[in-house]
């Protein structure tokens, strides 16, 4: 089997790759040659989260799953809250055949499904990037979706203020203005916004947002989590990367509760990639896309990761 550890992602997997593998697995889910197992995730105590996501792309001849978790006491220790691996196996014969450092990774791809979201909903006019939350993934969600639109200024709103050092001097190296906004202003200016947090209730609100607006939500995948108001998925047209995630664990859990939105009424993401659903009908109209993470995505990254990696030989073999 093949190891690739944490320290080479970076040298490997770039924002375009990851990019192409999550629109590839998204186009492959809707097109049913690919498909997500039932999430396992258990609750440690102490706000630590532990489970699995895993999947089998029959296309791609890719199976896997990713272990791992957010263990929010890791930052006082100088290690990043969210840790996980990626194990892959020959679908044939399910044999181990790669094990890949997933912290870099989930970030990677979490990133690349906001700005596929970006690339086939939003207006290509957009202009102003809002990002709500200023956190470890706010940065590569940022820098994500400054290649999918010329965007001219991001605008961001965190709730803990102090943290937002690090997303502006990201935004600086990037080239752009950047200005601290309260979330009315936020939702004045932004034609497209990220929502990267981890809050237990909803900060963006309805009122929030004018006509045109694209909202990639991307926090919210588990029961109880929640970044934006109920009457906003109501209101927008709603598409997600797995429906049953979505209403389960993903933001729309809450519209769908509250008996404002129906499964039937949100469309996979991969659909609008396949050509089988249009996307976006007007510049009026409000989208919004339910990134609730699946397991299929951190394969098809984990994959990529392995073939760079063999390629320029920074894989370890083992024997298992």
């Amino acid at each position: 089997m093949w190891i690739v550890p944490e320290s080479a992602i970076g040298g490997l997997v770039d924002d375009q790759s990851a990019f192409d593998a999550v629109e590839a697995t998204f186009a492959a889910m809707a097109r049913e040659d690919a498909y997500n197992f039932p999430v396992v995730r258990e609750a440690l105590g102490e706000g630590r989260q532990y489970g699995f996501k895993s999947g089998l792309d029959r296309a791609g001849a890719q199976l896997g799953v990713k272990a791992g978790g957010y263990f929010p006491g890791n930052s006082a220790k100088g290690i990043i809250n969210h840790q996980s691996t990626v194990f892959l196996f020959d679908p044939d014969t399910g044999i181990l055949q790669a094990a890949v450092g997933g912290n870099l990774l989930t970030a990677l791809r979490t990133a690349a499904a906001s700005s596929v979201s970006i690339a086939h909903l939003s207006r290509p006019d957009s202009k102003v990037l809002g990002m709500v939350g200023a956190g470890h993934q706010s940065v590569f969600q940022m820098r994500a979706a400054l290649r999918q639109r010329k965007f001219e200024k991001v605008v961001a709103w965190n709730y803990h203020p102090d943290m937002m050092d690090r997303l502006s001097a990201a935004v600086a190296e990037a080239g752009l203005p950047f200005e601290e906004v309260s979330l009315e202003h936020l939702g004045a200016q932004a034609d497209v916004i990220i929502t990267i947090t981890s809050s237990p209730a909803a900060s963006l609100m309805d009122a929030h947002i004018r006509p045109g607006t694209h909202i990639a939500c991307m926090g919210t995948d588990t029961i109880g989590k929640q970044e934006v108001e109920p009457a906003l998925l109501a209101r927008a047209t709603v598409f997600t990367d797995e429906v049953a995630q979505s209403i389960s664990i993903g933001e729309a859990q809450h519209a769908v509760a509250e008996g404002l939105v129906t499964a039937d009424a949100i469309t996979p993401i991969g659909a609008v990639i396949n050509g089988t659903h249009k996307g976006r009908s007007s510049a009026e109209e409000v989208t919004l896309f339910d990134g609730t993470g699946v397991g299929l995505q951190d394969i098809a990254v984990a994959s990529k990761a392995v073939d760079l990696a063999r390629a320029n030989g920074s894989a370890i073999e083992v024997a298992l």
